[in-house]
């Protein structure tokens, strides 16, 4: 039996990378109020976090709907 082809594995990887990049992203936004406090960073840094959690969020659904457009037909 032969393993998988070099694009199923591009596709996982891809696959792993948005997955990753939507934790990051969560986990951004869940601690943003906590890395405030602990940096002293002034508030309006915060919203900046945000921003940052969102262009994530907004990244890693452009690559996953790319992703299942271009999806490998089943055997």
């Amino acid at each position: 039996m032969n393993g998988p082809s070099d694009q199923d594995r591009a596709f996982a990887r891809q696959g792993r990378i948005v997955a990753l990049v939507i934790a990051a992203g969560g986990l951004l936004a869940i601690f943003a109020p906590s890395l405030i406090a602990v940096t002293g960073l002034p508030q309006r840094y915060e919203m900046l976090f945000y921003f940052a959690a969102l262009g994530a969020f907004a990244w890693a659904l452009v690559v996953a709907v790319g992703m299942w457009r271009n999806r490998p037909s089943g055997k």
